[in-house]
């Protein structure tokens, strides 16, 4: 009976308190809707920061329920399904949150930044993130430094120097986990109902990075068009798929544009080198970086004194001829059981350029992007079969860690 007393005070003490809270919400509303300018804008900034402090109070809450496990009381199977249908969450916000309660116990820096209002949920998320892919540990060893960046960066930014983090703490779990982004990839084009197909889908970094720059690089001016954003790039991706813009039948000519940053121990894939940066910030790993570069120009950096900006001329991609000559000889994607035709496929070195792989036709061979994928960022091996066929041979654990 004296638990239950207990248990009763303080439930009725957290409804007091919920009541005060609501009661000063609607006070602090009544005053934003006074103020307006530059002050309009403070409240804003204050508003978005409250709204931080009480997202810190719900995961420190939420950690302490996941490890009651009450949800089980309520018939769910496990905490995201109790936050989907008790809280009104969607499946990827209700992990996020669940993420970052589980990690913040061990992150005390991070916990206290997000406690005092410090630091911003979206920051919290990316450092929860960071820490389950690479470890809790690696994370607080760099806790205060990473803090320090986060203070000074928007999330964006922020997500760029996490990805970097994870490339040179673990770069085999970085690519780990981008194979499994790449993994939820999907495309769904519905069937038009009232005169609309509704586009649906998601897409790994380097996919969406070339998707777009393809439809923002042949945006008009907006000046005199009266179409929103969105219109002009839907109108664009439509402009993309039709006929004429279809490249050649064997895939010589012009590549898409992607521009990535790298460093040239990155292309080495040295021991703790970052991976490499598309526009944007995003990081994508070493393998991918080496795949893309297969067949792709290059242009050197020169970092001497007051050349340090200057760029050298582009380099190093395979020639329009020797192109043609690679279709007419391969016909198409050169994997065992394969058919893809050549302007789906992307020249492959079979001894890497970086390292000292000529950019002929005796070490180049034709991949589609699915086959091609697999030999750098899934290692696997290539064996060469009669009549100009490969073999791909699946990677052992052994050789995956080397």
């Amino acid at each position: 009976m004296v638990h239950a007393a207990r248990m009763a005070a303080t439930g009725d003490r957290l409804e007091s308190a919920r009541s005060r809270a609501i009661a000063a919400i609607d006070d602090y509303a009544a005053e934003m809707r006074r103020v307006d300018g530059t002050r309009l804008g403070q409240g804003l900034i204050e508003t978005r920061a409250l709204k931080d402090r009480v997202e810190a109070v719900f995961a420190e809450g939420l950690r302490r329920f996941d490890q009651s496990g009450e949800y089980a009381a309520d018939g769910a199977i496990d905490l995201v399904a109790w936050l989907r249908a008790k809280c009104k969450l969607s499946g990827g916000a209700a992990a996020e949150r669940v993420g970052i309660a589980r990690q913040l116990q061990h992150l005390p820096q991070t916990s206290k930044a997000f406690a005092t209002g410090q630091l911003a949920y979206q920051h919290v998320a990316v450092l929860a993130r960071t820490a389950e892919h690479v470890g809790a540990g690696a994370v607080r060893k760099a806790e205060g430094s990473l803090l320090a960046l986060a203070d000074k960066m928007d999330p964006g930014q922020f997500t760029g120097v996490a990805k970097n983090f994870e490339h040179r703490i673990d770069a085999q779990a970085a690519l780990a986990e981008a194979n499994r982004a790449h993994q939820r990839r999907y495309l769904t084009i519905s069937e038009p109902l009232d005169g609309i197909v509704r586009i649906d889908g998601l897409l790994d970094a380097e996919a969406g990075a070339i998707v777009r720059n393809a439809v923002n690089a042949g945006l008009p001016p907006a000046k005199n068009d009266d179409r929103t954003p969105g219109q002009r790039r839907a109108d664009r991706l439509v402009e993309l798929c039709h006929p004429r813009a279809v490249g050649s039948a064997d895939g010589a000519g012009p590549r898409p544009h992607l521009i990535i940053r790298a460093s040239v121990d990155t292309l080495l894939g040295a021991p703790g080198a970052p991976g490499g940066e598309l526009e944007g910030g995003t990081i994508i790993p070493v393998e991918t970086l080496r795949r893309i570069a297969c067949d792709a120009a290059i242009s050197r950096i020169i970092g001497k004194g007051e050349l340090d900006a200057e760029i050298t001329r582009a380099s190093r991609s395979t020639p329009a001829a020797t192109r043609r000559a690679l279709a007419a000889r391969d016909r198409g994607c050169v994997a065992e059981h394969c058919n893809c035709p050549p302007q789906w496929t992307d020249s492959h070195h079979v001894k890497h350029w970086i390292d000292q792989g000529p950019t002929t036709m005796s070490n180049l061979i034709l991949l589609c992007r699915p086959h091609h994928r697999k030999v750098h960022e899934e290692g696997w091996g290539l064996q060469r079969l009669t009549a100009g066929r490969w073999a791909l041979i699946r990677p052992t654990p052994r050789s995956r860690s080397a």
